[in-house]
């Protein structure tokens, strides 16, 4: 097969009448050859006759926007047109978002799709997807329903393009979702949708209709088990499953106790036989994404942090001696061990407690004064963040809080602001409340104050750098100055979930 422009290519085949009279303004030429209209039916047709056709976007689409597309981006694009309901599951960071846009854009323009909903977390409305809506379709209108009912019926009604909607906000305004013509959704973090049992579960399977394109978009769509599959499999290709989740669970799963199931020794190759059709780009593969590089910076504590820190693991090591240590208790100790090392931590009376912090400031100035570009800084805990965040005002180092205290509005103008604009150099964020989907380029440093307790998150965060439109390597800075940090973080870089291991590494600590 051979491409001859943008509207036909050139086949063999030994039946060239046969091919004619499939294809619509096909023309059977003199010898065994077939010139056909290059579109998406004919290719879907020359597939389906085991004729291997490349999508007509790699040679009909004028790819628009900001950004020249990497080729696995292109990649991703033609494989989103070319499967009406499907899977994407590449890495964070390697421009699935732009991939949809675009691949949207060429359905939209083919006439081939009229509306398209977009439903992701309501962090990242406004600061992922309207942002990147601008940067690579500025010419399609694009609104966001969020807040009251009657704001997200107004934005309907004006008839956009695309709409943008909170995964909860579809059961707000579900008949008017219903009746508003959207014939491709795409979800992101589509992990959300795992439990088919949940009311947000059903509320997106019934806006589904047989010619209802479906994207899903997800880096991890088994992370803590492979059933968490399930529900993601019943919205793409019910049939090629069970019914009923049990029987799915006894597909993957063997039971060894009344409480405990372990995944059968073929689990994994079963359920990436199941979440079809799916692409998946991971960042070693997509070799023109700058490299990150991990550094670890050991900081001193302050002679009143190690008094502190010392006399509470002295308690501990008193009440382990006495006690059965449970999952719970040893994650609030290790929390207050954490708190100490970091700057602040609750008294009895639940005062704020202060801490001289003095050297790992510090440091974190060097970081700061070294990096070529501006600085995300992840703090675990708001009474930390909050320190930080006055010391560099202090130094007059232009900075802003992210936690969950932010409203999603002021978040969404913080993230604009700090793409875009000189101010603010740093910020402060609380790593649950920026870890998915936000892009900010802007930085090429992240500066870990102090470790999270979850490998996703983690992972998630340091990827908000790490993204399509970042033109520098990336550096992810570790400050260590207790025990207990340098071991959450030597399971981080291991990825191994602490959740899983908590007990056995508070046994590590006090010992």
């Amino acid at each position: 097969m051979k491409i001859i422009d943008n509207k036909a290519i050139l086949l063999r085949s030994r039946n060239p009448e046969r091919i004619a009279n499939l294809i619509p303004r096909s023309k059977a030429l003199s010898d065994n050859r077939v010139l056909v209209r290059w579109g998406l039916q004919e290719v879907n047709i020359l597939n389906n006759l085991g004729i291997k056709a490349p999508s007509p976007i790699k040679g009909q689409y004028t790819w628009t926007g900001q950004y020249k597309p990497f080729a696995h981006q292109i990649e991703t694009a033609a494989f989103f047109t070319m499967n009406r309901r499907s899977f994407c599951f590449s890495e964070m960071g390697t421009g699935k978002t732009g991939s949809a846009i675009w691949a949207s854009d060429y359905l939209l323009s083919q006439k081939i799709i009229k509306r398209v909903l977009i439903i992701c977390p309501l962090s990242i409305m406004e600061s992922a997807w309207k942002d990147d809506m601008f940067k690579f379709a500025m010419h399609r209108r694009v609104e966001v329903a969020y807040g009251s009912k009657q704001k997200r019926l107004d934005v309907l009604s004006l008839n956009t393009e695309y709409v943008i909607i909170n995964y909860d906000g579809i059961e707000i305004v579900f008949d008017e979702i219903d009746k508003g013509g959207f014939d491709l959704i795409i979800v992101d973090e589509a992990t959300h949708y795992k439990n088919p049992s949940t009311a947000r579960w059903k509320v997106l399977n019934r806006l589904l209709k047989p010619n209802t394109w479906l994207w899903l978009m997800t880096g991890t769509p088994a992370a803590q088990s492979p059933i968490d599959a399930f529900g993601l499999i019943k919205l793409v290709a019910p049939k090629t499953i069970p019914r009923f989740m049990n029987s799915f669970k006894d597909l993957l799963m063997v039971k060894i106790s009344q409480f405990k199931w372990i995944p059968k020794h073929n689990a994994s190759e079963k359920v990436f036989e199941l979440l079809q059709p799916a692409i998946r780009h991971s960042k070693e593969e997509c070799l023109d994404l700058p490299e990150m590089v991990y550094v670890k910076r050991d900081v001193e504590l302050s002679r009143q942090q190690a008094k502190y820190y010392k006399a509470l693991k002295e308690k501990l090591v008193i009440q382990a001696a006495g006690e059965e240590v449970t999952a719970k208790n040893a994650a609030i100790a290790m929390s207050k061990l954490l708190q100490i090392a970091l700057g602040a931590t609750y008294t009895d009376s639940k005062e704020v407690l202060e801490f001289d912090i003095t050297y790992r400031y510090k440091v974190l100035r060097e970081v700061i004064d070294e990096s070529s570009k501006k600085v995300l800084i992840f703090a675990p805990f708001k009474n930390v963040i909050n320190l930080i965040a006055g010391k560099l005002t202090k130094d007059g180092i232009t900075n802003e809080i992210i936690s969950g205290e932010v409203s999603a509005s002021k978040r969404t103008d913080i993230f604009r602001k700090f793409q875009n604009t000189d101010t603010p150099q740093v910020l402060v964020i609380q790593p649950q409340a920026a870890a998915h989907g936000v892009t900010l380029t802007a930085a090429n440093t992240i500066v870990w104050w102090g470790p999270t307790s979850s490998l996703e998150i983690y992972a998630q965060a340091n990827a908000r750098v790490h993204r399509a439109g970042q033109d520098h390597k990336c550096t992810v800075v570790q400050l260590r100055g207790s025990p207990v940090e340098k071991h959450v973080y030597a399971l981080l870089d291991n990825r191994i979930n602490l959740h899983e291991k908590i007990i056995d590494l508070y046994n590590e600590i006090l010992a």
